[in-house]
């Protein structure tokens, strides 16, 4: 792994060449043969050879010297110094290690920036995010086991105040449904199945293993050597709470990631006519309970398309593979928007509110060149990118180098480059690049497809240099080219793209239905993801290609108004070997990353430079006129050194505050010259050492001091031993000090670890003889008081409605301890949310609580979805915008639930009239919330009744119906072969 910067430091090149006769010449600037690529490539060679690993401005250093110890302490002083913004670009392969190097860059910037505890929070965030946004956005393919699939952006500020913003671009999101053999999906799936504790799985319904889950399979390949999925799940659990993520955030993201996986094991079959079916419930059940949505409503949008008309909508029936796709985009979509979702979520955490002007560093992690096998639609995208990153690089190393000469009033003499920017117009160009022409085919009517996508591309890019297809081509490319294939001659090679899936992955269409349905949702992340205000545009939404070239034209303005640093990343071998030097791979990417052209540009002018200061006080001892010292302004004290050097007017220059120095030969013969006269002053100084009266009395005074110093030392060891023998006796002279002492140790560790609640009984550190239990208890006392004194009235009511709720189900009904953590809500349903022609049939009654429900028929057991609203006097049961039933509060006898988890009660109605409709059968979601509200409003403490088997019901009166319990695997409710409701809840784990 080799990195790199653009930017000149206080470095110590003088360093670097002293050791050239034994690693080549550390300062590639330095080359004779500089204009040699297998010169530099043979010295590239010898560095490796020797584990040296870092490349900066084409400087190279020792192995003990990382990343942040030269490029990112020079960035983040320069910042210090000069108080502007700044940004580093880590660029290279995919697999070349930028990922690695963005880490280590946040981890110097972590131990560097002012101290405190809110700093330190906000800088552990920073850290953490690194996992987490790797577990959700990285994953294994063909080239690299933990490869970015989606670029990343951060500004990290600093102004006495810590903070950070993240942008993320292009999220690899076909990865989600697809894979190709020998890679994986994004590492949080694998995470979740592989390291997830049991009871999270079963609350999911996961199983423990990847192989029952189509989306993780495809590649075969879903066990990494390189990758221990089960401690990764561990370090993003402590990342997630450190970022902090409440535990229900983390419990609704991992319930959609859960959901993903299920929506990938619903499977369609084709019935007669080739309209799909589901062949089984299980899976899109999960999915309907995880994201909250009715299974029949979601049974629905993935089976059949609405479309609108200016009069009614009409449902048309998807074929096998419109559902498949439905499914697919669904799944995409859904992980896309969680992964946006998670990183403004990050961003919230990590936001710096206290400084209104914060000096800016950037740094910018982004997908490496690629080149697979087969090559899509992502790796189009992906390989743009680096075009348009390489195009930056040149534009801004030239303009450095320019603005350097220029301020040192030195003349630029310009140099010849590869200018990528044909490239770039091929593809992002008005009308005629690839992306509008894409667009063109994604937007206009007919039968658009890959193929006639193909078409348009040879007609308008026919003649371009760095453009073929099959049909182009000569015989002897053709051979090569696929006929569905077109292939773009990038700067950094070639790469043949096939266009299947081109015009469906540009699109990233997401039926309107769907989206209506996603809104839906109970899952709060979902509800976020997907606004109900989205749905009110009639325009068609941006395609990804477009998309994402406007992102990359914004990051430009961003890195373009910033200072330019550079962090090259080289992969030495494709095989992940260390030690392993190839080449044909490295002089590859030499080229294409344009290190050859960074080379010349420096020589064009002159291979050196360096501030006057530095220079004279390194080499002054060459000169009689300037040793010991020189007096006088620094830049006449260089020019005298090198005219007694022998300097030809042609080898240097003087600038402003440097000086040029043209030919490495030049300092090459001024660094050997220093060193023969550093070996001859070191031996002369050796000779006229001679000690001294003053060095005698000096060492005496130290020696004297180091004696007073053992001394003390032995009297207070020796009473320290004294003590501690005597430390369970009386106090005396002899422990007093000792006893302190543990008095203040034993205080000083329980200060960090005192209990955190009234509950907790382990935390208490045993103390010492001396201590007493009174601590303990004025601690509990303390703790009792701020935890009631910190009771809101909400809070208040909250837990007595709790307590009414254990009074009733505690160790009777099985789901009731899941639900203790779980708060209630005032209602489930507002009234803007109820038909207004019930509200004011029923305003003269107050509403006190209201919730979703599905009813089933006394007779058949069909079920409806209902509102139950309770008021002071009765219960109501609404259809829309009629009043189904009213039991007031005195003809309700009581409720009925069964001891299992399920959600099923049954309200029981005394049919004191003959026209009163029997007992009411129902299931809602939120059952332990409803019935204590029902009990404490009407005041049915003592009428909730749980029940083991069966519940008998009135249907009507004299006539009876009954509800059967029992559980299994799945939940599921049903009319038996007896007639009675069968209700079948899940089993739930023993306590």
């Amino acid at each position: 792994k080799i990195k790199g910067k653009g930017k000149l430091g206080q470095l110590d090149l003088e360093g670097a060449l002293i050791a050239r006769d034994r690693v080549g010449i550390q300062d590639f600037v330095l080359l004779d043969a500089h204009n040699s690529e297998t010169a530099f490539l043979d010295n590239l060679k010898n560095s490796c050879h020797l584990n040296i690993s870092i490349l900066s401005d084409l400087h190279w250093y020792s192995a003990n010297i990382s990343a942040p110890s030269y490029v990112t302490d020079n960035v983040y002083h320069t910042m210090l110094s000069e108080a502007n913004n700044h940004f580093i670009l880590i660029s290279g392969e995919s697999g070349a290690g930028k990922t690695e190097a963005s880490k280590k860059i946040l981890q110097y910037y972590a131990v560097s920036c002012p101290s405190s505890t809110l700093l330190d929070t906000v800088r552990d965030r920073m850290l953490m995010s690194n996992p987490v946004l790797e577990a959700f956005g990285n994953a294994k393919t063909m080239k690299n086991d933990n490869s970015s699939r989606f670029g990343k952006y951060m500004d990290i500020q600093f102004d006495y105040a810590v903070g950070g913003h993240i942008l993320s671009y292009l999220l690899e999101k076909s990865r989600v449904v697809h894979q190709n053999h020998g890679e994986r999906n994004f590492h949080i799936f694998y995470q979740l199945v592989e390291g997830g504790e049991e009871d999270l799985l079963r609350h999911l319904g996961l199983e423990k293993d990847t192989k029952h889950y189509s989306y993780l399979v495809q590649g075969e390949c879903s066990n990494v050597s390189s990758i221990n999925d089960k401690n990764d799940w561990k370090t993003v659990k402590n990342a997630l709470s450190v970022i902090d993520f409440d535990a229900s955030d983390i419990e609704h993201l991992f319930g959609i990631i859960a959901s993903v996986l299920h929506m990938g094991n619903v499977h369609f079959d084709g019935d007669t006519k080739g309209y799909a079916i589901l062949n089984s419930n299980a899976a899109l059940r999960w999915v309907s309970k995880l994201l909250g949505i009715h299974v029949q409503v979601l049974h629905e949008a993935l089976t059949f398309r609405k479309i609108e008309t200016k009069s009614e909508e009409v449902l048309s029936p998807f074929t096998v593979d419109h559902a498949i796709y439905a499914r697919d985009a669904l799944a995409k979509a859904i992980y896309g928007r969680a992964f946006t979702w998670l990183v403004n979520r990050i961003n919230e955490s990590l936001e710096n509110k206290d400084s209104e002007r914060k000096t800016i560093i950037g740094l910018l992690d982004i997908y490496g060149f690629e080149v697979f096998f087969v090559n899509s639609f992502e790796q189009f995208c992906i390989n743009y990118c680096n075009e348009k990153l390489q195009q930056l690089f040149i534009q801004l190393t030239l303009k450095s180098e320019q603005e350097e000469y220029e301020a040192e009033g030195i003349g630029w003499e310009p140099v010849q480059f590869f200018n990528n920017k044909i490239i770039c117009d091929l593809v992002e160009e008005k009308h005629r690049g690839i992306i509008s022409v894409l667009d063109e085919e994604c937007m206009r009517p007919g039968d658009a497809t890959d193929l006639t996508f193909l078409e348009k591309l040879e007609e308008k890019m026919g003649n371009h240099p760095h453009f073929v297809t099959h049909k182009l081509a000569d015989k002897k490319t053709r051979k090569s080219l696929e006929r569905g294939d077109f292939r773009l001659l990038h700067y950094a090679g070639e790469v043949t793209y096939c266009v299947v899936g081109f015009i469906d992955k540009n699109n990233d269409l997401l039926y309107k239905n769907i989206k209506d349905v996603m809104r839906l949702s109970k899952n709060p992340i979902i509800q976020e993801c997907f606004p109900a205000t989205e749905g009110d545009s009639r325009r068609r939404p941006e395609t990804v290609a477009t998309q994402f070239k406007n992102s990359l034209l914004r990051l430009t303005e961003i890195l373009t108004a910033k200072e330019a640093w550079y962090v090259r990343c080289l992969k030495s071998n494709d095989n992940k070997q260390s030690g392993k030097f190839d080449e044909v791979l490295v002089r590859h990417q030499v080229k294409y990353l344009g290190l050859m052209e960074h080379l010349r540009v420096r020589r064009a002018g002159f291979a050196y430079r360096r501030r006057y200061e530095v220079f004279l006080q390194r080499y002054k001892a060459l000169c009689p006129a300037t040793w010991p010292h020189w007096r006088g302004v620094p830049a006449e004290g260089v020019e005298k050194l090198v005219q007694h050097l022998g300097y030809q007017p042609d080898e240097y220059k003087m600038g402003r505050t440097k000086i040029f120095i043209r030919y490495a030969r030049t300092l090459f013969a001024t660094e050997d010259a220093f060193e023969i006269c550093k070996h001859e002053l070191g031996k002369q100084q050796r000779i006229q050492k001679r000690p001294t009266k003053i060095e005698t009395c000096w060492r005496g005074v130290q020696a004297r001091k180091e004696r007073d110093r053992r001394a003390w030392a032995v009297k207070i060891i020796k009473q320290f031993i004294k003590g501690y023998i005597t430390r369970r006796e009386a106090k005396s002279t002899d422990n007093s000090e000792y006893l302190a002492f543990v008095r203040q140790s034993y205080l000083n560790r329980l200060k960090g670890s005192l209990p955190k609640t009234v509950l907790d009984k382990t935390t208490w550190l045993t103390p010492p003889p001396v201590m007493t239990e009174i601590l303990r208890q004025l601690n509990t006392r303390m703790m009792v008081r701020k935890y009631v004194r910190g009771i809101t009235p909400q809070k208040k009511a909250q837990l007595q409605q709790k307590v009414v709720t254990s009074a009733i189900f505690k160790g009777k009904k099985d789901s009731y301890p899941s639900s203790i953590a779980v708060p209630f809500e005032d209602t489930r349903i507002n009234e803007q949310d109820i038909n207004m022609r019930v509200l004011q049939t029923i305003h003269h009654e107050r509403i006190k609580y209201s919730v979703p429900v599905v009813k089933y028929d006394r007779n058949g057991f069909k079920p409806r979805p209902r509102q139950l609203i309770l008021s002071q006097a009765a219960v109501y049961l609404v259809e829309e915008a009629k009043i189904k039933q009213r039991v007031d509060y005195v003809s309700l006898k009581g409720a009925s639930v069964s001891n299992l988890g399920d959600s099923v009660m049954i309200l029981h109605v005394a049919l004191n009239d003959p026209k009163q409709k029997g007992d009411l059968v129902l299931q809602c979601d939120h059952l332990f919330e409803a019935l204590t509200k029902l009990a404490t409003i009407a005041n049915k403490q003592n009428n909730i009744t749980v029940v083991q088997g069966s519940i008998k019901f009135e249907i009507q009166a004299g006539k009876e119906g009954g509800v059967d319990f029992s559980t299994g695997q799945e939940p599921m409710i049903y009319k038996g072969k007896n007639g009675h409701l069968m209700v079948v809840a899940p089993r739930v784990k023993s306590r």
